[in-house]
Formats: C-alpha cells, structure tokens, sequence
C-alpha cells in the first residue's frame, strides 16, 4: 500500500492543539515524526507548563527549524537561538519560546509524541484482549511450496484471518508475515476467533500457534505498545502446534459457558517477572 511509505502531513494521523501550537504528527513504521507549529508569543514555560504540571520540558527534541527562530533556555542556564536549517537536539530540562513575530515552524522525529505526555492526549491506555497466530514450520512450507504458490496460500490465509476477526468484531493491528495480531474488546469473542482461526488454517493445509492475553495496551497512531502485547507474544510461543492458549486472565473474563478449558500450569514468560498461569482451549463441540 502506498501509505506503507510515504504520508502526508495534510492527513496527520494525530492532531494536536493547544493555545498558540499545532502538532500534526505522522507515524510511519516505526518513525513518528511531527510538524509543530508555534504562534508568535509561544513560550513553553508559559503555554505549556500549566498543562503539564513539570518546571521544564522533560522531552528530548531532534528535529530540524523550518521558518522562524527558536529560543532554548537549558537547566544549568545556557541559551542559544535556533535558525531556519539549523538541526537540534535539545536534552530534557529546558524552556523554549519564539524569538520575534514571525511564527516557529519545525519538525521533529524524536519528541514529538512525549513533549505532551503528562496530559496523555497523544497515547490511550486501554484494557483489550490481545490475539496473537503464527503458522507453523512456515519457512519450511514455503520452501516446499515454491515463493509463488506459498504466496498464494499466504494471501488466502490472511483474508481467512481477516474474516475471522472482523465475525468476532475484533480489529487487525498487525500481519506479522506468517499470523496476526488482532485486538479484541471482549475476552470470549477472542477465544471464539482464535478457535476459527485454527480451523480455517487447518482447511488450507496450516496449523497455527494461537495465544491470547488480556491486558493494558497503549495506542499511538497505528502502533500499539505495552506489557501486555510481549506477555501475548510469549504465550503463543508456548502453544503447541495446533493449540490456542489463553492466560489465567482472560480465561476469567470469558464469561461463556460453551468454552472449556484444560489447565496447563504455569509458564515463565521472558520479561516477566512473576510466572503466567495458562490454558488450552478445547475445541467447540
């Protein structure tokens, strides 16, 4: 898709606006890059430290100044100002402020989604049911099949996954080359997914490795980042081929009668302290 390289600043993904500042910000892969704004008069520690409640900004900005000029008042007191061309990199613990009349006009692709983090506009902390597949021996399929016909069956199994996930009112984050990561507001409808995942995996000849976790996640744009999308990751890497494994968490927010579930003891997930309780899904009668 052409979006998977190049966007435009005109359709931001995110748009930010306080008084006398505008940020439209893009996220592309995984760069987030910004377009700030700033009015005549913008000063940070004026505009921005009522809002955030910190004595200086605590970002860290890389960026280059576009038009206009930028005064920078660092912790242990140096300043400097900033010119049309100049490339920056402003360490935390600073105040900055439009120098004269004419607007600031910069971007920035380190910063641009923490300057404001404090107000937490610029990310959504949610609770979700995170699904993650991944097809077995994938290589080795792909190496008996030929790139071309793998290619094929790899088309038809991401339009299966989507048909599943879009059934089960759930929302693809993510194809990660041979599964998924979809996202789910309800902890039954993910394990009813995941259970026709597999079985619309294994009418194409596929077995899958099916985990599921509930969990906090954070959104930025098309990214989503948090504990939980690693705690979800691992736990599919613990299923078997053919299996789809959910936490202790989410079995106890599957409020659903018909599913049943096989304990299978606690596993050490890597980056995580304390041991995960999990459970394989029997299939639906």
């Amino acid at each position: 898709m052409a979006n998977g390289y190049h966007k435009n600043m005109r359709q931001a993904d995110e748009v930010i606006e306080i008084p006398k500042a505008r940020s439209q910000i893009v996220h592309l892969g995984g760069t987030t890059v910004s377009f700030d704004s700033h009015e005549s008069g913008w000063r940070w520690s004026e505009h921005v430290k009522p809002l955030v409640g910190t004595e200086l900004c605590e970002a860290r900005h890389i960026g280059t100044v576009i038009s206009g000029r930028m005064g920078i008042r660092l912790q242990d007191g140096t300043e400097f100002v900033c010119e049309p061309g100049d490339v920056v990199d402003i360490p935390p613990g600073h105040d900055g402020w439009v120098v004269g009349e004419e607007p600031l006009k910069t971007i920035v692709w380190v910063g641009g989604t923490t300057w404001l983090a404090p107000l937490n506009v610029l990310k959504e902390r949610v609770l979700v049911t995170l699904l993650f597949t991944d097809i077995v021996d994938s290589t080795s399929a792909a190496q008996a099949l030929g790139e071309r016909r793998w290619t094929e069956l790899l088309t038809t199994h991401d339009q299966r996954m989507t048909d599943a996930v879009d059934r089960y009112r759930g929302h693809i984050a993510k194809f990660t080359g041979d599964g998924i990561l979809a996202i789910f507001d309800g902890a039954a409808r993910a394990i009813r997914c995941g259970l026709h995942c597999r079985a619309a995996a294994k009418e194409l000849g596929l077995e899958l490795r099916t985990g599921i976790h509930t969990g906090e996640i954070e959104s930025a744009g098309e990214e989503i980042h948090g504990l939980a999308v690693h705690e979800a990751a691992r736990i599919m890497a613990h299923a078997a081929p053919g299996e789809v494994l959910v936490s202790e968490m989410t079995k106890m927010l599957a409020r659903d009668d018909q599913l049943q579930f096989e304990e299978r003891g606690e596993v050490e997930l890597r980056g995580v302290d304390e041991l995960v309780r999990v459970y394989h899904v029997r299939p639906l009668a």
